[in-house]
């Protein structure tokens, strides 16, 4: 069974502060967890959130990966890593560099604005991010209430 994995991202430029969030959908149901950082930058959110997803995913499932376009573009970098690959983030990099090794995924532009786990994800980032400039660094899981009332998982 291919395991579904929505992931998204939020950074405030201005302040440094971001959050990201993931959904994944498999046999044992849906899991979502967000998180943030003070003093970071949009790429390590979106690499953040996609090794948080990873972490406790279930081995050898292929991954239908969704993101939005500035997440994806970051994302795309690990699918099929260019000439000149980036430099930030090496200690993400490498881990999820382990974490997909053999593993079959696709990656697809998700649309944050309509009632979909995509959407879902990208509130959740945001909310993370605001936390995260009042609180500093941390990762919670999305209660399952919450979870329930996404629209397509």
């Amino acid at each position: 069974m291919t395991t579904r994995l929505w992931i998204a991202s939020h950074h405030d430029a201005g302040l440094g502060h971001g959050g990201w969030a993931f959904v994944r959908a498999d046999a044992a149901g849906p899991v979502g967890w967000a998180g943030g950082e003070r003093r970071t930058t949009r790429a390590r959110m979106a690499l953040s959130g996609f090794a948080a997803a990873l972490k406790d995913a279930p081995g050898g499932a292929p991954l239908a990966v969704v993101a939005p376009r500035a997440d994806a573009l970051v994302l795309h970098t690990l699918l099929k890593p260019p000439a000149d690959p980036p430099q930030d983030d090496p200690d993400l990099r490498a881990t999820l560099a382990k974490a997909l090794a053999g593993r079959a995924w696709t990656l697809a532009l998700g649309d944050p604005a309509g009632p979909t786990p995509a959407a879902f994800a990208a509130a959740w980032a945001e909310t993370a991010a605001a936390k995260a400039r009042r609180g500093g660094a941390f990762a919670v899981a999305i209660p399952k209430v919450n979870l329930a009332k996404a629209k397509g998982l």
